[in-house]
Formats: C-alpha cells, sequence, structure tokens
C-alpha cells in the first residue's frame, strides 16, 4: 500500500471516530412526543405514575400487554377491579367496546383519561367533547365541585396541554367531578372529570392525560392533584393498559429494530462502511502472487546412512565403535547431565539411577565399552555386539 493509500485511510479512520465522539457526547434531544407507557422516562411518559400505582392504592397493579378484548374475554379478573386507560388518544374497536361494557356491566370499573374519546363512547354514553386545535397558551388550572377537596388552584398545566372539555353528557346517569377554572365561563361549561354509570360499574372519563405524565407529577403540586383525581375509585385491584399508547413499540422487521438501537445502529452503520473500504482498496490493487518455494528437506539421516555404509564397506570397525561411543556418551552428558570421563563403577551406579536400568545391565554395557575403547584392533563382532547392547540399552 502507497503512502498516499495510509493517509487516506487514516483521514476517513479519524473522520468516523471524529464523529462517534461528536455522537456520544452531544446531548440528546428531548423527546416531547405523548407516549404514556409504563417504562419510558421522557417527560410525557407515565413512568412515575406507574411506580406510584402501588403505594397510592395499596393493591396489586398489573400490566396488561393484550389487546383489551383478549384480556377480558380470556382472564379470570377480579371483581371491584380498575382497568387503567392513558394515552393522548383512546380508539376502540367495536369488538373492544364490547367488552370494556360487559367489564363495567358487571361492576368493574374503567378509567379512561385523553384527549380523545372513540366515537363509539360518545354515541352509546351519550357525551360528547371540544378539542382546541392547538395547544393551550395561557396556564390551566383544573378544579373540583367535591368541597372535601378544596378549591387548590395551585396545580397548573400549560406546556403540550390541549384543553378538552364536555359539551353534553347523559345528566341522568352522570356525575360531574372537576372542571377547568375559567371565569369567562361557568364550571358546568368546562367540565374535564366526570362519571358515567353502565349496569352495576362505572366509566371515569378524564380530558387531562398530562396529569399522569412524567413531566407533571414531579411537580408537587401537580401530584396532589393527581391523587385527589384517583381518590374517587377504590379498587381491589389494578390494570394497568400496556397495549393502546402512543409509544408502544412495535418491531415489524429485524433492520427496524437494528436502526432503532443506537449502538446496534452504529455497528451497522460501521460495518457497511468497512466492508465499502475493503471493496474499494481491493478493486484497486490486487497483490502480485507469490510462488510457493518448497523448503529444503532435512537429509542429516541419510547422509549419516551413506557415511556409516561407507565405513562399513572399507571393514573400518575401529572407526564405527569409536563413533558409536562417542555419540553414546554425548547423548549421556546431554540428557543425564553426568561427567563421562571416567566409566567407574560410580559412573555406573549413577547411570543406572538416571535410565532406569538396572545396575547389571548398565555395567555390561559400560564394560564393554572399556573393553573397546582399549584394544587397538576391533572386529566386526566386536561392532556388532556392541551395537546390540546399545539398542537394548534405551535412553
Amino acid at each position: 500500500m502507497d503512502k498516499r493509500s495510509k493517509r487516506i485511510i487514516g483521514a476517513l479512520i479519524i473522520a468516523i471516530v471524529t464523529l462517534i465522539v461528536i455522537e456520544i457526547s452531544s446531548p440528546k434531544p428531548i423527546n416531547w412526543k405523548p407516549n404514556y407507557t409504563a417504562t419510558d422516562k421522557i417527560p410525557l411518559g407515565s413512568y412515575v405514575f406507574f411506580n406510584e400505582l402501588k403505594n397510592l392504592y395499596k393493591v396489586p397493579v398489573n400490566q396488561i400487554d393484550k389487546d383489551p378484548y383478549l384480556f377480558i374475554n380470556d382472564s379470570t379478573y377480579k371483581s371491584n377491579s380498575l382497568y387503567f386507560f392513558v394515552n393522548d388518544y383512546l380508539y376502540f374497536d367495536k369488538r373492544q367496546f364490547q367488552k370494556l361494557n360487559k367489564y363495567v356491566e358487571e361492576g368493574n370499573t374503567v378509567f379512561l383519561s385523553a384527549r380523545y374519546f372513540d366515537k363509539l363512547f360518545k354515541d352509546s354514553l351519550h357525551i360528547k367533547t371540544y378539542l382546541y386545535n392547538k395547544p393551550f397558551e395561557t396556564e390551566i388550572t383544573p378544579l373540583f365541585f367535591n368541597p372535601k377537596l378544596g378549591k387548590d388552584t395551585t396545580a397548573k398545566f400549560k406546556k403540550l396541554v390541549y384543553q378538552v372539555t364536555f359539551t353534553s353528557v347523559d345528566t341522568l346517569n352522570t356525575t360531574a367531578f372537576g372542571y377547568y377554572n375559567n371565569e369567562d365561563e361557568t364550571p358546568l361549561e368546562n367540565l374535564n372529570f366526570i362519571k358515567v354509570k353502565q349496569g352495576k360499574g362505572y366509566y371515569y372519563f378524564h380530558t387531562l392525560p398530562e396529569t399522569f405524565s412524567n413531566f407533571y407529577l414531579l411537580k408537587e403540586n401537580n401530584q396532589k392533584y393527581a391523587e385527589k383525581v384517583l381518590s374517587h375509585v377504590n379498587p381491589s385491584v389494578v390494570y394497568w393498559d400496556n397495549y393502546i399508547k402512543s409509544g408502544r413499540k412495535i418491531v415489524k422487521s429485524p433492520m427496524r429494530f437494528i436502526l432503532n438501537q443506537t449502538p446496534l445502529k452504529w455497528a451497522y452503520y460501521l460495518t457497511a462502511l468497512g466492508l465499502i473500504l475493503f471493496v474499494v482498496f481491493k478493486g484497486k490493487r490486487e497483490q502480485r502472487v507469490i510462488e510457493v518455494i518448497e523448503p529444503l528437506k532435512n537429509s542429516t539421516i541419510e547422509f549419516t546412512k551413506t557415511i556409516g555404509d561407507l565405513h562399513f564397506q572399507h571393514k573400518d570397525f575401529s572407526n564405527i565403535i569409536a563413533k558409536k561411543i562417542t555419540y553414546f556418551l554425548e547423548k549421556i552428558r546431554t540428557q543425564y547431565y553426568l561427567d563421562t570421563q571416567k566409566l567407574d563403577n560410580s559412573f555406573v551406579k549413577k547411570l543406572a539411577t538416571k535410565s532406569s536400568h538396572t545396575t547389571e545391565e548398565t555395567q555390561k554395557l559400560i564394560t564393554e565399552i572399556n573393553n573397546l575403547k582399549n584394544k587397538s584392533f576391533h572386529t566386526e563382532n566386536d561392532l556388532i555386539n556392541l551395537n546390540k547392547l546399545l539398542e537394548d540399552f534405551k535412553l
């Protein structure tokens, strides 16, 4: 790779690392979208409210991830239970609405807090609402009709709040609980919290879902307002709807899941970029084929056999015996670290111990070596006897 290519790759790596550092260190923009899920900690999530429900009612609170139709149809729910819905809008199909009606008529309670309620509720329960087309520009102060709850005007709602009021209700079956404080209009013209009787149970309609959001619940006065709203219900168990939510995550494909997770998204982009760089540089320059060179063969054994054959053919038995003895003693020095200058009884005992041979076997071999070293002339039988003893005395 030439210097120019190295510089280009280095510049790309620096640019990528810089972008990653900027992305990680830069503050994430606040997400103000309505969510109302029990696990989300964004301003308009309901993490705080869901975790406070147990302390508020002192009863079990169960998350329901099913469609309301399936939950009511398939589950064995407790009597005097509360099915709690909160979202920026609440749409129900005909089957869901019929099951909710059955649930309420059996003596249970459905609490709905939203800016918009499905047309099925309006047609069946004879309620109508009015929604301003844009967020309210002035502060909204919700109040209660019940004097025991007090006309506390300290709860304030302004940011991202839409003012929704009930313009028509069934007066025979409806109880008004709350309204917006407006000096130009009467409380009945600004209803925002009502109860509608249905069979043995009740529907509660509340038009200020921001009450149960993280952003407003972290303000103490708004928290008190939420407690007063919920004080109208005294259930044995709470079923928290986690299905009809604007923030419910729906993963339709693996790629969408990867792109929705920041770490996986960056890993995907970096992998794609790496593959592109690999293709570009590999296509630009291909390395020359390197010729395969066979390594030199070790011919030491063949060489030794050849030299031995030459000595044997010339009947130079003394030379062969001397080399065998020299090789044997060298192996003893390197393997057992024994001094081979004196091949006496002391040496025999040490060698027998270290080589795991008997003293008799060792003595026989060393005696033969000493005899051969002292002879000036050697025969073929001397070579054969020495070779046999060396082969039997395995090191």
